[in-house]
């Protein structure tokens, strides 16, 4: 539905001029963090982490006006491509009037923990950006009651919550195919893989290694498809959508394809990718260990030279696919006199699948399930390396030491591959929340036309495309070699929270019954609890982005 183009200018330039203020505040807040910082005494914890309220406070204001600067940029493209249209509008606006609101007045960092602009060291006449007329007629206006309703009543009628903007025309009918496959051949069973706690069926991931998605971004030239990490986000998310467990099987081929493209030898590169790519070998990345937690450099499993192989012991946690996969990426200790990163490597450790009567049936490593209570389809394992043997020509790139150096050159790829799963987590409570509130009658009408629930149909509609906008960006920076570890950390911090405040209020939608396990948001709520955690937690990211923005 076309809006008014003058009307559609003037928001614009308004929120053209908001943003401007939001940056302008933003960089008074590094200002106020920097003397805080500066401030610490000397000889106790460091400043980094006496401060963290106020450093991971910084990195969610950052965030939240990067989100801003993004929305802008989502809503000027539509507008150069004449589609504009008056939901778009809205939901701009109600961007704008909620973050700039939350910039103002205090952030959510978590449900129990909110960050205010003075506990960022900043005084009063400090938030005089934020308070110019514009952004002032944003924070009253554009996400009023009325603006929801309205978001609302448009997004159903039209059966759609706002044009994404992906102004490619081979990425959109990447999008429309997977969307098409997510809706037919995963979304009828994800309930009751999920119940069963069952594995994804392997006819599935066949169908999806056919269509490409083991091999999305691995070159060519190794037989994958050498899409870029934007294609990867697209794929993502609609996989994600109909089930977070499938949209993930994809995360280990990613990041054992980064590691093996960007550090192997010429023959790792030519054993291991093609059969990535095909789905032929099924990888797991075997980094985190009880001890440890996010912390890898503390890592402890030893890798020990005994004639032609390497022996590993040790033991690692929250292994997912484990007993399906062939090749593990692992994580260990070369040099055991040297503390810390320095003595890391990574090694292509081969093994053979498990069967249903052995999930590790190979001598020198053993496992155990962990019950989860969601993100189930794959499997989450604690294992125990004995004096596994791994070839020689298994340690990647040939050279010990290098191990979390490349490894952390994975973790922006990750972070927002990531972020497109909760987005399309995100999603799925948006969609699901919709079609219950159309369809469930109570005092003699369908509850969606209830103020209160229309307005949390229309804030989920809005923050999923704001947390898609932000992932898409930096997708599009890691696509031009750009370094975007802050830009990656922002994706993924604001898209787990999007998702567990959208499957929150989702359920919320469905009342009692969405408390039951027949119905489909009681798995999603399950699943996006766990986006705030796995490849680096919420607190891990702010410290990350916190640090970047300070450099």
């Amino acid at each position: 539905m076309q809006a008014n183009p003058e009307q559609g200018a003037a928001l614009l330039r308004r929120c053209a001029i908001a943003a401007e203020g939001a940056q302008a505040f933003l960089a008074a807040a590094k200002t106020a963090v920097g003397r805080l910082l500066d401030g610490t005494p000397p000889g106790g914890t460091a400043p980094l982490v006496a401060q963290q309220h106020a450093v991971h406070g910084l990195a969610w204001h950052g965030t939240c006006v990067t989100a801003l600067h993004e929305t802008l940029a989502w809503a000027r493209r539509l507008r150069e491509h004449g589609i504009f249209g008056e939901l778009e509008q809205l939901m701009l606006a109600a961007a704008f009037g909620e973050y700039l609101a939350q910039l103002h007045d205090g952030i959510a960092m978590s449900q129990s923990e909110t960050v205010r602009p003075h506990d960022l060291g900043l005084e009063d006449a400090e938030l005089a950006p934020l308070r110019g007329d514009d952004a002032a007629w944003l924070r009253r206006h554009g996400n009023s009651a009325a603006a929801r309703q309205r978001i609302a009543a448009l997004g159903l009628a039209q059966g759609g919550w706002g044009n994404a903007g992906l102004a490619d025309q081979t990425l959109s009918l990447v999008r429309s195919q997977f969307h098409r496959f997510a809706d037919e051949r995963i979304a009828p069973h994800a309930q009751a893989w999920h119940l069963q706690d069952a594995l994804i069926p392997l006819p599935l991931v066949q169908e999806l290694a056919e269509m490409g998605v083991f091999g999305l971004t691995i070159a060519e030239r190794h037989d994958g498809m050498g899409m870029d990490k934007l294609a990867m986000c697209v794929v993502t998310e609609e996989l994600s959508r109909a089930c977070l467990a499938v949209g993930s099987l994809g995360t280990r081929s990613e990041i054992a394809g980064e590691l093996i493209g960007h550090h192997g030898t010429e023959a790792q590169k030519a054993k291991w990718l093609p059969r990535i790519a095909s789905g032929e070998t099924l990888p797991a990345a075997v980094f985190t260990e009880p001890s440890a937690g996010s912390d890898l450099a503390a890592a402890r499993t030893r890798a020990v030279p005994d004639g032609d192989v390497y022996r590993l012991t040790g033991g690692k946690t929250w292994i997912t696919h484990a007993a399906r996969a062939d090749l593990m990426t692992v994580l260990a200790r070369t040099e055991s006199s040297v503390h810390g990163a320095a003595g890391l490597s990574i090694f292509l450790a081969e093994k053979p699948r498990g069967t249903a009567d052995d999930d590790f049936p190979v001598p020198g490593l053993s496992g155990s399930e962990i019950p989860v209570l969601g993100y189930r389809g794959m499997k989450e394992y604690e294992l125990a390396f004995d004096g596994f043997s791994v070839a020689r020509d298994g340690l990647l790139g040939g050279v010990a030491g290098q191990g979390f150096q490349q490894l952390m050159s994975t973790f922006e790829s990750a972070r927002i591959q990531t972020a497109a799963r909760a987005v399309g987590v995100a999603q799925n409570a948006l969609e699901l929340a919709a079609a219950y509130a159309q369809q469930r009658q109570q005092f003699g009408q369908p509850i969606a036309q209830f103020p209160r629930i229309a307005g949390k149909l229309a804030w989920m509609a809005v923050e999923t495309m704001v947390a898609r906008q932000l992932t898409w960006a930096a997708a599009r920076q890691k696509d031009r070699g750009a370094r975007c570890d802050v830009p990656a950390g922002m994706a993924k911090l604001l898209a787990a929270r999007v998702a567990w405040a959208n499957a929150d209020s989702a359920l919320q939608v469905h009342g009692g019954n969405g408390y039951a396990q027949e119905y489909a948001i009681s798995r999603v709520l399950c699943d996006a609890r766990i986006l705030s955690i796995f490849e680096g937690a919420a607190e891990i990211q702010a410290g990350v982005i916190a640090k970047g923005m300070l450099r």
